[in-house]
């Protein structure tokens, strides 16, 4: 039988040391790849054409909701599964969105990823217990956006998105245009067109919208107890 071939994106080395130990001990499985932002992960599975791809959410560079819409515009069969530390309603109504086809906090137990990757690999969804019931109850499709425009807002397009987040994580207008290969005055039209359509006047203003939107990493406190799962 041919091995399901996954490739595996999380910035922290640890933790990913960690998971490819976890799945490669797994039969018929196979790590293809890995990455450490969204941006190589986007690009690796280009390449590799993976049959699952697991994304950490909170990634410097691309963030996990805009590397889970690339991959999906490239390929709309992949089968993303999402890893983050917060099951927030704005956070799954995002992930959701996004196309992402499971949702594991890495405060499960690590059976609940192998379960998550068990459900992708038969062609079904895998979410929090919690999630789960929000999506069979159709609670998501009622949720009204914040105030504050979100990730899914329309008033951004996709590459000024990701000029945000780096922005946010403290680039330079100079090391933007290296990561995008864009000329320095490309990158800031971008950046002057972005604070202008955000009505933002400083760069703080700037990284105060990441953050509500989810576009760079913020710490959340613990669970207080543990969640089960459902495959649906």
């Amino acid at each position: 039988m041919k091995p399901l071939r996954i490739l595996l994106a999380d910035d922290h080395e640890i933790v990913r040391r960690g998971l490819i130990s976890l799945l490669k001990s797994r039969a018929g499985w196979e790590v293809c790849g890995e990455a450490q932002d969204g941006r190589q992960a986007v690009e690796k599975v280009k390449a590799l054409r993976p049959d699952v791809v697991i994304l950490d959410l909170g990634m410097p560079n691309l963030n996990g909701l805009e590397a889970t819409r690339q991959i999906l515009r490239d390929n709309a069969q992949a089968k993303v599964l999402v890893l983050t530390i917060t099951d927030a309603d704005e956070v799954v109504r995002a992930v959701l969105d996004a196309g992402a086809r499971g949702f594991v906090l890495k405060s499960d137990p690590a059976r609940d990823l192998v379960a998550a990757v068990e459900a992708l690999q038969s062609d079904k969804t895998f979410f929090t217990s919690r999630v789960a019931d929000l999506v069979l109850g159709g609670f998501l499709g009622r949720l009204q956006p914040a105030p504050d425009a979100d990730v899914t807002s329309p008033a951004l397009t996709p590459r000024e998105r990701e000029i945000v987040q780096l922005l946010a994580e403290g680039k330079s207008s100079k090391e933007v245009a290296c990561l995008l290969n864009l000329s320095v005055k490309t990158a800031e039209t971008h950046r002057s067109n972005i604070m202008r359509k955000l009505n933002l006047h400083s760069v703080s203003g700037l990284v105060l919208y990441a953050v509500r939107n989810n576009m760079v990493q913020v710490a959340f406190p613990p669970l207080d107890a543990p969640q089960s799962t459902k495959v649906i």
